[in-house]
């Protein structure tokens, strides 16, 4: 077993070893604060790889963890053998500050073991990594992307075979063998025999992204009619989100030039993410019945919309969700083509709305584990077993898939669902916010919110887990006048009713999530973050009228943040 250095061990490894110049410089002006909190970890595997901070130290983004990191991989598939080598991993990654270095170094280090190595040139989305795994049928991929973290971050995703992110078993097992990677700076890489890819894959994509389509006389009817505006937030969608959006046939797509072009940076934009309505500001400048943003790896949709009085609204992932599940089996059910198989899949954090309409529509739900690779290992066991057809997954933090083609979120399929799903309802006379209103009047309304609280450093991590180990010690029994009827514990995999004091056993996998079930048929669920030290508190309430629901989310808002305090 390897002994784990001390920070001054791993800083004084650093101040010895030959820097590039800016880590060096970076080194030399930082304080010991600074360097404390740079050092007093590596880099946690998440729920989607490894992320932060760019710069020099154990805890940082830099060209030596990345390499690292890769090098675990390269050890752990020697001793698959030579089968996993020969089939490879394939690489890409965003706009982001340094992906282009991160990429060439995580090649190289896989080449110094024989590894085969297909290469992205330039920036390409996250679901394109996906479907290129698959496509490829390469034992695993690397996408270098923070996903929608600010211009400070990078990241690191590893991709299994199946093209969703690398399950748990794995995952430990390259963590393990980082672990014996000590000497971080004088990994082999050898730069010759890269296998360089790029606009084969992209119109291989853009031909099963083809598929997304559902109702093609509709979009004829209404592509030259529809005005809709796109941004990438400076990612890398931009590209292929428009290809694909013009194949579908929608004409008057209005792209946000100032934000078109890739740049790490992000310059009109302080948070590249599209579940803040800020990022809309120039869309709106377009005036157009539907705008549609993407996150810089492309694979988080946020919409807004139109509305008859001419300003604008926007919507939650869950909001997207429920409209997408109800076009799809709307769509399909009226062409004839709804299976009697279905089935969604959606996080355990998510709306209840999206299952309520499935099953209004003869269509099951599979509730798993918040991390996108959970609804790929569905994907998977439904290919398997051939027991159900995937009709759609999502996460409420604006991930969507609609076609198993690739396995993790995907928003330039999302994208061109979207627009379709608007011209139905402009084919209807009405807006996007009409369709949702029309779903609440049937299923009742729902009103959701997610939130996180900081808990940076060393410190934060011991504050954040000491939270969690307060609510599952001496939970609340009520959240204000409302009482608490079920909690869940994904930690210790229990389900206990408040008001019987029975106790069953949770199916899902082992998670450090904690849900409670009110008696109004609300609920309160605390999660850690897998890529960021913050705490998630996500909360649903439901309401005769979103008069209603918002007004008790409201209410359970105040009484949770009573308690975190």
């Amino acid at each position: 077993m390897v002994k784990e250095k001390t920070i001054q061990e791993k800083i004084k490894d650093w101040e010895v070893a030959d820097l590039p110049e800016g880590l060096r410089l970076e080194f030399a002006n930082a304080s010991q604060a600074q360097l404390e909190d740079a050092f007093y970890q590596d880099l946690n595997f998440g729920t989607a790889g490894m992320r932060g901070l760019l710069g020099v130290g154990s805890n940082r983004m830099n060209i030596y963890t990345v390499a690292q990191t890769t090098e675990a991989l390269a050890r752990h598939m020697e001793k698959q053998g030579d089968d996993a080598k020969k089939r490879g991993v394939v690489i890409s990654g965003d706009s982001r500050i340094n992906s282009e270095l991160f990429k060439k170094v995580s090649a190289e280090v896989l080449r110094a073991h024989d590894i085969t190595v297909y290469l992205f040139n330039g920036p390409h989305p996250t679901p394109e990594l996906s479907f290129a795994v698959m496509n490829l049928h390469t034992y695993a991929g690397i996408m270098i992307t923070a996903s929608h973290n600010t211009k400070e971050y990078n990241g690191y995703k590893l991709y299994g075979e199946d093209g969703g992110q690398l399950p748990p078993k794995p995952a430990d097992e390259i963590v393990a063998e980082r672990a014996g990677v000590t000497d971080i700076f004088h990994i082999k890489q050898v730069a010759g025999g890269i296998k360089k890819i790029g606009a084969d894959m992209d119109k291989a994509y853009l031909e099963h992204v083809k598929t997304v389509t559902i109702n093609p006389e509709l979009i004829k009817k209404w592509g030259d009619k529809l005005t809709i505006s796109f941004t990438p937030l400076h990612g890398a969608g931009g590209d292929l989100g428009s290809r694909a959006l013009k194949q579908a046939g929608f004409n008057k797509v209005s792209i946000v030039k100032e934000q078109f072009e890739p740049d790490g940076t992000f310059p009109t934009v302080k948070y590249p993410n599209p579940e803040f309505h800020e990022v809309f500001k120039l869309s709106e400048g377009y005036q157009t019945d539907l705008e549609l943003a993407v996150d810089p790896d492309s694979d988080r949709m946020g919409v807004g919309y139109r509305k008859a009085d001419g300003s604008y609204a926007y919507l939650t992932g869950n909001q997207i969700a429920a409209l997408m599940v109800n076009y799809i089996l709307t769509a399909q059910q009226q062409a004839g083509t709804l299976p009697k198989n279905g089935a969604i899949v959606t996080s355990n954090v998510s709306s209840n709305l999206p299952g309520l309409i499935a099953d209004s529509f003869g269509i099951k739900q599979f509730t798993v584990l918040t991390g996108f690779k959970y609804i790929a290992d569905k994907i998977v066991e439904f290919d398997a077993k051939q027991d159900y057809q995937f009709e759609f997954g999502f996460e409420e933090s604006y991930g969507f898939l609609i076609k198993p083609f690739v396995h993790d979120k995907d928003a330039v399929q999302a994208i061109t669902l979207m627009s379709e799903l608007a011209a139905y309802y402009k084919d209807r006379g009405m807006t996007i916010g009409d369709g949702l209103d029309e779903i609440y009047a049937k299923f009742g309304a729902f009103a959701e919110s997610s939130e996180a609280t900081e808990f940076p450093g060393e410190q934060g991590q011991a504050q954040m887990a000491a939270v969690m180990t307060r609510f599952r010690n001496q939970g609340p029994k009520n959240f204000g006048e409302v009482a608490v009827k079920t909690v869940e514990d994904n930690e210790l995999r229990v389900s206990k009713d408040l008001t019987t004091g029975a106790s069953k056993r949770i199916s899902l996998p082992k998670a450090n999530v904690i849900k409670y079930w009110l008696v109004d048929g609300s609920w309160i669920a605390l999660r850690p973050s897998g890529t960021e030290p913050k705490l998630k508190v996500y909360i649903a309430a439901k309401g005769e009228d979103m008069a209603a629901a918002n007004k008790q989310l409201t209410y359970l808002k105040d009484q949770i943040n009573q308690l975190l305090k």
